[in-house]
């Protein structure tokens, strides 16, 4: 087998730290384009693993190879359990790619997508079009820019589907993270509706995660946490759906896969029937983490990064 080429000392590397004692880097060949923006610093990152990739203040957040490991489970799990899903909001998701999967349903009506930054969505479909796949541009999205919060408090208009694809819970994010927000995306769904969001990684926010599924269990009738493994995160990663009505433990593979081929959705790379029950497998170790007691969030608390993170420049050189 041929080794490993060696590191050099020019090379560039851009390391993600996602505890004091766990992180992983990645190597970078050129860095495309940089904005900061009156919020965060969005970059955008040439990689010879992954094609381009965006980093919001020194995390990774997606890029154009490795998306569907996060976008798939994210948008079509909750979709294919609902069943019809016509009616979608994204908040978050500035980078285009849960749009883009829910656009691909040929029955969706309409979905929009709720983005705090709009520098977010100008550097994502400038750079990313591998990600968003010009679903900018397609006239079933309406974009609104502010906050996600006050948009689907201010909104009476009510969803099939919601997709909460947040960067992480920490500094004025937490507040998408409450079980007050929560009961406001319930009052904002349909009796059948479907919610999805991402809940954080049981290797190194362990604590976080299993609050953040308290806060969701203690508003919602059925919540199913899933895990995949996402290569850009470096860690495997947890999302949960929440509804009030639909299981997708009830749904057999077969059905999942009846209802992919009536979408037109053959070509997916993650997402079938046979992973759809392989995602909602839970280990003994994290269903032991999300059974055990946990303080649900509430408006005005406030959750330390585990990580301890700081966004610290475009690229990190690391010497061989």
């Amino acid at each position: 087998m041929k080794p490993p080429e060696p590191l050099h000392a020019t090379d560039s590397f851009a390391v993600e730290q996602l505890s004091p004692d766990f992180g992983f880097y990645l190597r970078t060949t050129q860095l495309l384009a940089e904005r900061r923006s009156a919020m965060q610093h969005i970059e955008i990152v040439q990689t010879p693993l992954f094609g381009r990739a965006m980093r919001i203040d020194g995390c990774f957040m997606t890029s154009e190879q490795d998306d569907f490991f996060y976008h798939e489970p994210m948008i079509h799990l909750p979709a294919i359990t609902h069943g019809n899903v016509r009616q979608a909001l994204v908040i978050g998701g500035g980078d285009g790619g849960a749009a883009h999967n829910l656009l691909r349903y040929p029955g969706m009506q309409r979905v929009v997508l709720a983005e705090l930054d709009r520098d977010v969505i100008d550097v994502a479909r400038e750079w990313l079009p591998g990600v968003h796949r010009s679903a900018f541009d397609d006239p079933r999205l309406e974009i609104h820019i502010g906050d996600g919060r006050a948009f689907i408090e201010g909104s009476q208009a009510q969803f099939d589907q919601i997709v909460l694809d947040l960067t992480d819970p920490f500094g004025p994010a937490v507040a998408l993270y409450t079980r007050d927000f929560y009961r406001i995306c319930q009052r904002a769904l349909k009796p059948d509706g479907v919610m999805s969001l991402h809940i954080q990684s049981p290797i190194h926010r362990g604590e976080t995660m299993a609050r953040i599924v308290a806060s969701v269990r203690s508003v919602f009738g059925v919540v199913r946490p899933y895990l995949q493994y996402v290569p850009l995160y470096g860690t495997l990663w947890g999302m949960a759906m929440a509804s009030n009505q639909a299981d997708p433990l009830a749904l057999p593979a077969a059905e999942v896969d009846a209802r992919l081929a009536r979408h037109g959705l053959n070509d997916l790379k993650l997402y079938s029937g046979a992973t759809h029950h392989a995602l909602l497998a839970l280990p003994p170790f994290v269903k032991a983490l999300l059974d055990a007691p946990a303080p649900p969030i509430d408006d005005g608390d406030c959750l330390g990064d585990p990580s301890l993170a700081q966004d610290t420049g475009p690229l990190k050189l690391v010497a061989a």
